[in-house]
């Protein structure tokens, strides 16, 4: 079942935990926006640019190699739904999916910039002009320090992204704070709502 309703649920991202209670509240409110069988939503402590969430398995696979076939068909048919979601809220026509364009990205493994040994993959939706002149320079904000999904959750010294493709695990991008991140979850939450996936849907949309 597809659903927004994360309670009772301990969700982790590599070793980090991203259902956390909200601070100084009894409420439990989460950065994780969406659940399925075997994957799950979650907004990005550092996005490159709005509306960059990352899309990943339960179980942490290391590798996109690690996923069964049925977990692998569950990830990217939650990318897509995601897609659908993400259009909604930033294509400039909301209603039209090729008014706008994603990157989406999976960084498999060290050397090709991963910082969370956890499978994830990057949705971004993308419009004319986001970047400046160079549509490529996502790829290199990709693979910098500004877009490393890991860099502020390490306490101590963390793995060090290898390969030459740009940022996106990389750069030098605020971290939000988890009251940003509850928030944003929340606003996707209502939006999957709208698209008929929710605490009491029976399936959702689907592709």
């Amino acid at each position: 079942m597809t659903s927004t309703n994360t309670d009772g649920m301990t969700i982790k991202f590599g070793p980090f935990e991203v259902t956390k209670q909200r601070p100084s509240s009894h409420e439990s409110h989460f950065q994780v926006f969406l659940t399925t069988p075997h994957s799950y939503g979650v907004v990005n402590l550092k996005p490159i640019l709005p509306g960059h969430v990352l899309i990943c398995p339960h179980k942490p696979h290391r590798r996109l190699l690690d996923l069964s076939p049925a977990e692998t068909a569950d990830l990217f048919s939650t990318v897509q739904l995601t897609q659908k979601l993400l259009a909604r809220l930033y294509f400039p026509n909301p209603s039209d999916l090729t008014s706008g364009s994603f990157t989406v990205a999976l960084q498999d493994g060290a050397d090709a910039g991963q910082t969370i040994p956890h499978v994830h993959v990057h949705i971004i939706p993308r419009i004319k002009g986001d970047m400046g002149e160079t549509a490529d320079e996502i790829y290199v904000r990709l693979s910098s320090e500004e877009a490393n999904v890991g860099g502020a959750l390490w306490d101590r010294e963390r793995p060090r992204p290898g390969g030459r493709m740009p940022s996106i695990e990389d750069a030098e991008r605020n971290v939000r704070t988890m009251e940003q991140m509850i928030a944003e979850a929340e606003k996707f939450k209502a939006v999957l709502g709208e698209m008929g996936v929710g605490s009491s849907a029976k399936g959702g949309e689907r592709l």
